[in-house]
Parts: structure tokens; sequence; C-alpha cells
């Protein structure tokens, strides 16, 4: 099938997604000319699709490689903000997709079936990406940014408790080791329960466990629910909350490095993808990415704003 074909067919199986509950952020996307580390890069004639999941961190990554990709001149189909990550990975494997945002660690335990994480962070992207290259995805350079989870403490219960690391709670008197919990978490193979055995934490009554719906545990926890929240590493609110991220010190949690992974006839067609989102990667730390993920989950900015605003200030697009 050739390229137009693909997309063609592309559209028309998003379209009857849709009808299932896949929807996309769309919506106006800014544009520019390419400046700085992806000055000259062109993708005149080019027509591409980009898609992300549904939550902040995503679509503010996925208008990122929208706006790349148009100021460089391409037609860029804007299909941000997919429902589930299991749409996203379908459609990439279909050809539906051009570029989509994942994660290390996604990739190689829910996509590919491997029930262990590689401990190397290094070793753990070029796992996934030979790995996935057999099923047609080639996986970009990965970034800093590591979304991974993480525990969170308040400021002034890290300094009152004495906590900088998730070892440091095997220690708390009984009556503090109390936990907040994404109830899917609490409930995985991989999540709160062997994380305590690795930990040599003392088993946590039921009590001392509150179960919340994915999100509720920053709030929780800085209102005084519990001791300890379970989070998300580069979450907004860990900022907006003054919340303390407990070093993962036994390195339980997989590396979820972010990177951009791209159908790999399109990259063969348009190698200047990579020459502009390798550059973009090389800026994205955890620190950097919180602050934007802030700047939507607390303070109400539109993803495609706070994605162009960085692009200009960090000098790979100007107005033109």
């Amino acid at each position: 099938m050739s390229r137009a074909g693909a997309l063609t067919a592309g559209a028309v199986a998003l379209g009857v997604l849709a009808g299932c509950g896949l929807g996309t952020a769309g919506g106006y996307t800014p544009s520019g000319d390419p400046a700085g580390p992806v000055e000259g890069v062109e993708l005149d004639g080019a027509t591409l699709s980009v898609g992300s999941k549904d939550f902040t961190e995503q679509i503010v990554l996925g208008k990122m490689a929208v706006i790349l990709m148009r100021s460089a001149g391409a037609e860029v189909e804007d299909l941000t903000n997919i429902p589930g990550s299991n749409s996203g990975r379908e459609s990439m494997l279909q050809g539906h997709l051009d570029l989509h945002w994942e994660y290390t660690g996604t990739g190689w335990i829910n996509y590919l079936g491997n029930e262990e994480p590689i401990d190397d962070e290094r070793g753990q992207y070029e796992a996934v990406r030979d790995a996935d290259a057999e099923n047609g995805l080639a996986w970009l350079e990965p970034a800093d940014l590591n979304n991974t989870y993480a525990f969170a403490v308040t400021r002034e219960t890290a300094e009152e408790l004495g906590l900088s690391r998730i070892s440091d709670l095997a220690d708390l008197d009984e009556a503090d080791r109390t936990f907040c919990l994404d109830a899917q978490f609490a409930a995985r193979n991989d999540g709160f329960e062997p994380m305590l055995e690795q930990y040599g934490i003392p088993p946590v009554p039921r009590e001392a466990q509150s179960l919340m719906d994915e999100g509720a545990t920053y709030q929780a926890v800085a209102d005084g629910v519990c001791t300890a929240a379970q989070v998300q590493s580069t979450d907004g609110r860990v900022l907006a909350l003054d919340l303390v991220l407990l070093e993962d010190d036994e390195g339980y949690f997989p590396r979820y490095n972010a990177s951009a992974v791209v159908n790999a006839e399109a990259l063969a067609e348009y190698p200047q993808i990579a020459e502009l989102m390798d550059p973009l990667t090389e800026r994205l730390d955890d620190d950097t990415m919180t602050g934007l993920n802030a700047r939507v989950d607390v303070e109400g900015e539109e993803p495609a704003d706070v994605a162009w605003d960085f692009l200009v200030q960090e000098g790979f697009v100007s107005a033109g």
C-alpha cells in the first residue's frame, strides 16, 4: 500500500475507532519556522499523522511534535489525546499513525510481554528498540524524562520524619506507615505488596491503605490522609503541592523514559523526522516536564500553548 493509501486507510480506521470512544485533541496548533538545532530541516510535501495518549504530558509532547513537523513544512494530522494506551499502540502497528510518544517500560512490559524490566536505563531502551523493530516501529533516542511510579510525601513530613528514600519508610513507627494508593497499582503483581517486600517494609494492614482513583493521591497526601502517596514522578501536582519524591534507592520501579516512536516506513521515507525529534528529546528531563505539566493541570493553560511557548523559548521554532 502506498503512503497516501495508508494515510487514507488510517483516517478511516481512526474514524471507526472514534465511534468506539477514540477522541483526539485536534484544535488549533500554531506553527512557525524551524530554528536553532532544527534550522534547515524540511518536510515539504510530507503528509504525516501524530498521536498521543490522553493525559497531559502525552498531549503536550504530541503537540510539540505536531508543531515541529508543521513548521518544517509537513501536512500533519493531529490525532493527539487518544484514550487508552492500547488504541494508540494498535494504530501504530496498523500503520495508521506515523509518530506516537511512548515510554520504554511500557513498551517492554505492557506491549512486548516481558515480565522483568531491565535495570539499566540505556539497556532498557535498546532492548525495546531492537524488539519493536520487528514490528515495523522505530524508537528514536530516549529522553532523560523518566515518568515512572514514585512515592511522595509532603515537605513537612519529609523533614519531620527524616524521609528522603523509600527505604526510610521501613523505619517508621507502624502508626506512620500509611499510604494513599491508586487502586490499580495496589493490585498489580509488580505493585505495592512486592515493593514492600523488596524494601523490607513490614506488611501494611488494609486499614492503613487508602485506595482511590488515579490522580486523587496527590491532594490526599497533601491533606494529611496518609504519610506517603503513590504518584507519577513528572506529574505537575508534585510541584504545585510542594511534594517530595522519595528516592527509589533499590531501583524497584521500571524505567519509563519517553521516546518518539515512528512508523519505520515513514522514517525511511522522511529521515528528517529524527532530525527534528532528537534535539527536542535531548532537552526533556523530569524537572522540565513537571513544570510543563503543571502549567496545564494547575494553571489551566492549553497544551498546545504550553508546547509552543517551550519550543519558542528553547529556540526550536521562531514565530516567523
